[in-house]
């Protein structure tokens, strides 16, 4: 089994310690620009697909659905979920402070990613979310889809490896500003309401010239939601511990080592948001294959309408457009108590994957203290012991973990329930991906430029 995970095809790794930032530039460029032309590939032999009215589920999967890559990253996540799950909760464990127990999780998660991507290949097509033309072939759609989902994983190995940041939160970036700029500049009429722009600013020109003010005031609370996504998720990205450290043979010197509020980042976030997307394509798939839904299938999604659900438990998991309901004097108690137990489910949500992801990323106490010890760092005041920094670091990284994951979970699901001008939970991963992928160009920058800056990171 061992020698399956490690002589899987991969993508060749550089041969340099560091890459230069032109290069890393070149290569992120290229796969981004690759992702937007097969996003616009039709699937050849696609007749129809009633997926297509989850456009706000194919952002946050990185998918465009009825193209070649309408699998998106829904595949390596499903994977990585799973995975998380699995270790976290030691029924299947993986020691990832080794380099052979990194190198199995990852085969075990390439291998799992591989069959997820065939399995959900299958589920589309004969499921009934592409219908083949007539006397078309299923099976040429399922080769298609498996194409592009190997594409898709393939992309990804190349920006872990040659790029800036991962793959899957370029894919889900690109995905979210291609939507956020339709849903704001775009002229073109709304394909149920030919009367409406599909852009918010020309609604808003078109609303006041035809004096309709309810409508002109959901555009604007569109784009003010927005921009309030985007300054508290700037705020909450720059929020910061320091913990002092010095050079143990440099007596009076010393940094600051900084431990983001958002410890984990965005990957809870993605794994909870492509989790609650899955649950919510899957239902919609088993209601096209019953025809209608019956009995447990009817419980759980009780027919599926556009982007939201008409009842059962799918609906706890479909947020509501608070402020529109707001503005339009049609909110109700069920859409304020369904928005209640959405954002509880993404708060623990957030805070499961969280925890889970600490363990497996190596961002754990002790993986942290054997980093800092092994840059020559050391608590001043105290002997140089891996133990003792353990123990001082266990003090803010258990709770980071669990606040910062607690306010990603929250932040996602308010741009949901506000109705922000794209996903609200996939503008939320976009600033995040953003930002940080900001301050890594930046770093890489920096030491492209110092010599000795590089030295030293070093």
């Amino acid at each position: 089994m061992k020698q399956l995970l490690y002589n899987l095809p991969e993508v060749v790794a550089p041969t340099e310690k560091k890459l230069g930032f032109s290069t890393k530039l070149k290569w992120t460029l290229t796969i981004l620009l690759i992702f937007y032309v097969l996003g616009a590939i039709p699937l050849i032999g696609l007749d129809d697909t009633s997926l297509r009215s989850f456009e706000q589920l194919s952002i946050i999967l990185g998918a465009e659905f009825g193209s070649l890559i309408s699998l998106g990253i829904g595949p390596i996540v499903t994977a990585s979920i799973v995975l998380q799950l699995l270790n976290g909760s030691g029924i299947i464990k993986f020691d990832t402070s080794t380099h052979e127990g990194k190198r199995t999780f990852q085969g075990v998660q390439k291998l799992l990613a591989v069959f997820f991507v065939v399995f959900e290949a299958f589920i589309y097509v004969f499921m009934g979310g592409f219908t083949p033309v007539v006397g078309g072939s299923k099976l040429f759609l399922v080769f298609q889809l498996f194409v592009g989902g190997m594409l898709i994983m393939g992309m990804d190995e190349v920006i872990s490896k040659w790029g800036f940041g991962s793959g899957l939160s370029l894919f889900i970036a690109a995905g979210v500003s291609k939507s956020l700029v339709v849903r704001t500049l775009s002229w073109l009429p709304v394909p149920n309401n030919p009367n409406t722009y599909a852009g918010a600013i020309p609604e808003i020109l078109r609303s006041v010239a035809a004096n309709q003010p309810l409508a002109a005031g959901i555009a604007i609370s569109a784009i003010l939601a927005t921009f309030l996504v985007f300054a508290v998720c700037v705020f909450g990205q720059a929020m910061k511990v320091e913990i002092p450290l010095s050079f143990g043979r440099v007596r009076g010197h010393g940094i600051r080592w900084p431990l983001s509020f958002m410890y984990t980042s965005n990957i809870p976030v993605i794994l909870v948001a492509a989790l609650l997307a899955n649950i919510q394509l899957w239902a919609s798939l088993m209601e096209n294959w019953a025809a209608g839904g019956t009995g447990i299938i009817a419980f759980i999604s009780n027919h599926i309408v556009g982007n939201s659900a008409g009842g059962g438990l799918l609906q706890w998991v479909t947020p509501p457009n608070l402020v529109q309901g707001i503005i339009t004097s049609s909110l109700t108690g069920d859409q304020i108590l369904v928005a209640i137990v959405y954002c509880c489910i993404m708060m623990a949500g957030s805070v499961m994957f969280s925890m889970f992801w600490v363990q497996t990323s190596g961002q754990d106490p002790r993986s942290m203290a054997k980093q800092i010890m092994g840059s020559g760092l050391q608590l001043p005041g105290f002997r140089k012991d891996e133990r003792v920094l353990e123990r001082v670091l266990a003090r803010y990284i258990g709770p980071l973990t669990v606040m910062g994951g607690l306010l990603v979970g929250f932040l996602a699901a308010l741009a949901d329930v506000s109705g922000a001008l794209t996903s609200g939970t996939g503008l939320l991963l976009a600033v995040m991906i953003i930002y940080r992928l900001y301050e890594e160009i930046a770093k890489q920058h920096m030491m492209d430029m110092n010599p000795m800056m590089r030295k030293f990171m070093e």
